[in-house]
This record gives structure tokens, C-alpha cells and sequence, in this order.
């Protein structure tokens, strides 16, 4: 698996939800179940980076926080919220 940025994955990602098939596409699947589907990803997400930090290594927890970053752009590709929404708050 290739290496991306965050731009780059949201770039891939709002492309996948605009052209996607939810039946091939987990981001356009989510995408069309919905907030309340993404946003329970969210949570799940955020709990195992909290338990890989607790109790597992750094490479796993990167991972853990690899895919909460993915459930957090697909929320706001569903949202239509940009990188620059959320950037003007940092």
C-alpha cells in the first residue's frame, strides 16, 4: 500500500464517494449509510487507538490512528465539510 498524505487521502476520498459504487466502495458505502453509521465508526475507531496506546506498540497504534483518520474524512466528505473548514480551528 502506498503512502499518502492526508490532502491526498482526501482527495481519493471525496472522489470515491462521488463516483463509487456502494457495493465495491467501503468509502462510498459509508458515505451512503449515512452520519449515524459513519459517526459509530468514529467512536469505534477512537476506542481501539486509546487500547493499542494502553496496551499495544507504537506501530499499532499508528495503525489504529491510520484508520480513525480515514472514518474522521469520510465524515466529513458525507458532512461536505473541506480540509480548510476544519483547518481554519486549528
Amino acid at each position: 500500500m502506498a503512502n499518502k498524505t492526508f490532502e491526498e487521502l482526501f482527495t481519493e476520498l471525496r472522489q470515491k464517494a462521488a463516483t463509487g459504487d456502494p457495493a465495491t466502495s467501503r468509502t462510498a458505502e459509508l458515505v451512503a449509510s449515512g452520519v449515524h453509521t459513519i459517526g459509530k465508526k468514529v467512536v469505534e475507531e477512537a476506542a481501539e487507538v486509546w487500547m493499542a496506546a494502553e496496551y499495544e506498540g507504537p506501530d499499532r497504534t499508528a495503525e489504529e490512528i491510520s484508520q480513525l483518520l480515514y472514518h474522521l474524512q469520510v465524515m466529513m466528505v458525507a458532512r461536505g465539510i473541506s480540509l480548510e473548514d476544519v483547518y481554519a480551528h486549528l
